[in-house]
């Protein structure tokens, strides 16, 4: 597949009576975009509000960040099997507003739900605090039960973002990335003396708020198959968990993967990069050995070097993280492990809640209990009385002057296991 994305730099969101992108400013028609919205019965309401990097704004609680896109050329359109047709995507054209965010607030749905503020010592931990961010309040109708709660507001972003996305169509794009991986035999023909590499992308789906989707389909239900790097850019992986904000994967870095991109800047050059396996977080021990068993056949049977294996979240995911390591591992193929670390406060405690002698490659993306202070901000989006209940918050966690003292845990996307991040750790 092939695909060609073309960046269109944006600097600046404003409202105004037509949504369009016009010198690197996205405007947005905030009335027409609450009507498409507010079609959905159990959206009670819609607000709309603009973070830029700088503003002294903090946002909270945060479900999903999601980057407007949308196909211009090729088969489906962006979000299959979710707002498009179930068609294969990642081949053709994509238009990427780059620099825009939608950022879906609200009521919490979920206790691991987090923080970004956009200004401060909390702006250095979140990737969030450097995209110009249409943040979206949507509060439901009374009575709807928690997961009906969190699809409504899933929805509500995926919504805007493929909206944003209708305005860069027949915008000429900044830049322009080219992205291909041939079919295998193709692609092994192509470097046959390059090692070759695949990266096993683990999706979080342990469900109860915990789920991830690949072309609409809770991934939980699914066995480890392989798919084409590309896929992955048009919002063929989605999220829909409340997992830790610190190392959730939002919808924007599914889109954005850096695993992914990194090992198509090698392409070629040192290693042959094959496609991507992906699997399943699972919480029963016989869905653990299912998953890691088909994702370590897939591995030999792709005749690979090594591969790149990322988690999602932390605690039981450390399980399927180490067996996928293990078993690949035991079929001759080196492994790398991308993870983060609860190691306590002080950092003394057990990193992973599961290890083996054949993660001897890993790295990290840092200590996600670690304490940090977010000052007070002038303004305010979403409701911070929830602040105390989220993931990494405490207890007097808010304080009466409007600061917060949090662990890095409850600040989206500070720990992000595939690198989409501020933040490592070495040893020494």
């Amino acid at each position: 597949m092939r695909l060609e994305v073309g960046n269109i730099f944006i600097n600046d969101i404003q409202f105004a009576d037509k949504t369009k992108v016009d010198k690197g400013v996205l405007y947005v028609n905030k009335e027409e975009l609450a009507e498409l919205l507010k079609e959905d019965e159990h959206i009670a309401s819609v607000e709309f509000f603009i973070a830029k990097p700088g503003d002294s704004t903090r946002i909270t609680p945060v479900k999903d960040v999601i980057e407007p896109r949308v196909k211009v050329e090729g088969a489906g359109g962006i979000f299959p099997g979710v707002l498009s047709k179930v068609d294969v995507v990642g081949q053709g054209k994509t238009h990427v507003l780059k620099g825009a965010a939608v950022v879906t607030t609200g009521k919490i749905v979920g206790f691991q739900e987090g923080i970004v503020d956009m200004s401060g010592p909390g702006a250095e931990y979140t990737p969030f605090s450097k995209t110009c961010n249409l943040v979206v309040k949507a509060e439901v109708v009374d009575g709807l039960l928690q997961h009906a709660h969190e699809e409504a507001i899933r929805y509500v972003g995926f919504k805007t973002a493929k909206y944003l996305g209708e305005a860069a169509r027949d915008i000429t794009p900044d830049e322009v990335h080219t992205y291909e991986t041939k079919p295998l035999r193709e692609q092994i023909a192509e470097y046959p003396d390059l090692p070759k590499i695949a990266y096993v992308y683990m999706l979080q789906t342990q469900g109860l708020l915990h789920d991830t989707y690949v072309y609409g389909v809770d991934a939980k239900k699914i066995v480890p198959t392989i798919i084409y790097p590309t896929e992955v850019m048009d919002g063929a992986i989605v999220s829909g968990n409340c997992v830790s904000a610190c190392d959730k994967n939002p919808s924007y870095v599914h889109m954005n993967n850096p695993v992914i991109h990194d090992l198509y800047k090698l392409h070629g050059k040192e290693y042959n990069f094959l496609g991507v396996i992906i699997t399943n977080e699972n919480v029963y021990l016989a869905d653990k050995e299912r998953s890691s068993n088909w994702t370590a056949k897939l591995a030999e049977y792709l005749g690979l070097d090594a591969v790149i294996i990322s988690e999602e979240g932390f605690g039981n995911p450390d399980t399927d993280l180490i067996m996928n390591c293990k078993k690949i591992t035991a079929k001759g193929i080196k492994t790398v492990i991308l993870t983060d670390e609860y190691a306590g406060r002080d950092g003394a405690s057990q990193s992973l809640a599961d290890a083996d002698v054949a993660a001897d490659a890993c790295v990290t993306a840092g200590n996600a209990n670690m304490i940090v202070d977010l000052p007070k901000m002038d303004k305010v989006i979403g409701h911070t009385e929830f602040v105390d209940k989220i993931a990494g918050g405490f207890a007097g966690s808010l304080r009466e002057d409007g600061s917060i003292q949090v662990e890095v845990q409850a600040i989206t996307g500070a720990t992000s296991e595939v690198g989409f991040a501020y933040l490592t750790a070495r040893t020494f």
